[in-house]
């Protein structure tokens, strides 16, 4: 139960620990001032909501998204998901393939290089199909988890300003649901990849709430940070290196590679979505697959890291509430049913 658990504890860490989130630019778009409840509230939706897709994939043995959508929307409404998930993934993918081609250019590697090389490493993971994939994650995900965390605390205790946190000012709540609402669509996709994989209810419980506890711990030490460094938040494409400045340059060198690791899982966890979705239709190896989906997506990486994150995070954070909805009803419905 506990290996199972912490192995798709793992996984869903993975998917949502990407560039947006691990550059801190995610959540300084939907959080900043007055969002310590935001943030609780988002930890316990997203917990809610990976146990209630985990539960449908189980129970369905999917090995995609379509069925598990079938059962949340209904079948009209899946079809539309099911190309906003594709569309969702494909976008976000462009989203994390431009975050290693910029964070690549801290060792100064050429943007271009970058995400030619980076798009590289993502396909050659597909050699070994989804196990490769899954105990990539169990590898990295703990160490990216502990160095991040070790770094914001540090920095937290060296700054000497206390956490500015007032539960009577929290205007900023709702953030919570629309910040769950985004990552509500890769969940449903890298979730049900694996529902015929998943053994037991019980490791959905350790893995939906683990992974629910530890996202909200690392995004409330985290936004606390930023807060501390606002006024040159907008001086950085990453948010993060306004933190990593305060720091020796070995500090620097150590976060990058971590952020590139981070940013790397989820681009994995988007094609991994996509392919699999894909796949189903046909008899093309997997691997073959996931390198036509990058050649095409590195053309749309040049529209910048920073300006895809503003653009294209807050519109799906709406167009997910319908999802989210439907997710967290789900438990009531099917009783009632």
């Amino acid at each position: 139960m506990w290996g199972s658990g912490l192995k798709w504890m793992f996984l869903i860490m993975g998917t949502m620990i990407g560039a947006g989130y691990a550059s801190g630019r995610e959540l300084w778009q939907f959080f900043g001032e007055e969002s310590g409840l935001a943030i609780l509230l988002f930890t316990i939706i997203f917990s809610i909501s990976c146990y209630v897709v985990m539960l449908i994939s189980y129970e369905q043995k999917s090995e995609h998204f379509q069925p598990v959508l079938k059962v949340l929307v209904g079948k009209r409404w899946s079809i539309v998901y099911d190309l906003l998930i594709l569309f969702y993934l494909f976008t976000t993918t462009v989203v994390m393939i431009a975050g290693g081609g910029a964070t690549l250019q801290t060792f100064q590697i050429p943007f271009s290089m970058g995400i030619s090389l980076f798009s590289a490493l993502v396909a050659l993971i597909f050699i070994k199909g989804i196990k490769g994939m899954i105990q990539v994650n169990s590898i990295v995900i703990p160490v990216l988890i502990i160095g991040l965390i070790a770094v914001l605390l540090m920095f937290m205790l060296k700054n000497g300003n206390p956490w500015a946190l007032t539960w009577t000012s929290q205007a900023n709540w709702p953030a919570g649901f629309t910040f769950t609402a985004l990552n509500i669509l890769p969940l449903v996709a890298v979730m049900a990849a694996i529902g015929r994989d998943i053994k037991s209810k019980k490791e959905i419980v350790v893995a939906s709430v683990g992974s629910g506890l530890l996202l909200g711990a690392i995004s409330f030490i985290y936004n606390e940070s930023l807060m501390q460094v606002a006024n040159e938040l907008p001086l950085y494409e990453i948010p993060l290196f306004a933190i990593l400045k305060y720091f020796p340059y070995i500090m620097l060198v150590i976060m990058t590679i971590l952020l590139l690791i981070a940013i790397y899982t989820t681009a994995v966890s988007g094609v991994l979505g996509i392919v699999t979705r894909i796949s189903n239709q046909n008899r093309i190896p997997i691997w073959l697959t996931s390198c036509f989906i990058l050649i095409l997506m590195i053309p749309f990486t040049y529209i910048g890291f920073a300006n895809l994150i503003s653009i294209l995070y807050p519109i799906y954070g709406l167009l997910n509430l319908y999802l989210l909805t439907a997710i967290l009803l789900y438990p009531f419905m099917n009783r009632y049913k």
